[in-house]
């Protein structure tokens, strides 16, 4: 003879909780950050546009940084 209770098949389920489901857990990350790059490393993240090869495009980038003290 078992102690647990016979479950009736036909005995109607329980209704779905509307509790909010708790989140897992963010898996803890034991890495360096400082092995990645950040954007700020890269030319892009300090807003330089890729370079673009020839003295019409220097020109161009030169009139653009030109220090005000310049004009």
């Amino acid at each position: 003879m078992s102690d647990t209770p016979a479950t009736d098949p036909h005995a109607p389920k329980p209704a779905p909780s509307s509790a909010p489901k708790s989140r897992p857990k963010p898996r803890l990350d034991f890495g360096d950050p400082l092995d990645q790059q950040s954007s700020d490393d890269t030319d892009r993240g300090w807003g330089e546009r890729p370079p673009a090869g020839g003295s019409a495009a220097d020109l161009a980038r030169f009139l653009d940084e030109k220090p005000p003290h310049h004009v």
